[in-house]
């Protein structure tokens, strides 16, 4: 898990890891342990370098093919099944805010790749991304009327209804006190 969740996220480490292998060439592999028994024997270099060639060895022993998302996210775009599964977490989370790594498990990439894919296809940040859906939530609740914006606030995970305000009249243009008077039961 170690070597290969950084790359290909927490939950596909864990599936490969359950998948059997068959070796077709296992001369790659015998090559990186030849070079794990000299390093050993001489200590020539830092401990890294041996950790690094074990690293490839245990990569090469996992079944990790590039399925059609992979190309697709690999060329430097999610998938539209990708932001399909994450719109459906973040939609069943309850528009509380989640983090970059839950984000990036839930479509099977690293924290770094999927930030970096995740701005080219959206051209937003997970943030803002985020952060324009739970506003999109709070105009929802906005339109009843008998519960309160601190409520709705606070619901939504923002900190106060200061915060909710601020990040609102930032998207909108203007207070959900405004947007609700304007907007009466959508």
């Amino acid at each position: 898990m170690r070597y290969i969740a950084p790359i290909v996220g927490s939950s596909a480490a864990r599936a490969v890891s359950k998948r059997p292998v068959e070796l077709k060439e296992a001369g790659p592999l015998i090559s990186l342990a030849n070079l794990v028994v000299d390093e050993l024997d001489e200590n020539a270099r830092h401990p890294a370098f041996a950790e690094n060639l074990v690293g490839s060895i245990v990569t090469g022993l996992l079944d990790l093919h590039v399925a059609d998302e992979e190309k697709t996210a690999a060329s430097g775009r999610l998938t539209q099944a990708q932001l399909n599964r994450l719109s459906t977490y973040f939609a069943n989370c309850g528009g509380r805010r989640l983090t970059v790594r839950e984000m990036a498990d839930v479509v099977g990439l690293s924290e770094s790749w999927f930030a970096t894919v995740f701005k080219q296809t959206t051209e937003m940040t997970p943030l803002q991304w985020q952060l324009s859906r739970r506003i999109d939530l709070a105009r929802r609740m906005l339109s009843d009327t008998s519960v309160s914006i601190a409520d709705i606030s606070a619901q939504l995970g923002f900190s106060d209804q200061a915060h909710l305000t601020k990040v609102f009249r930032s998207l909108t243009g203007e207070t959900p006190a405004a947007w609700r008077r304007k907007h009466p039961s959508e």
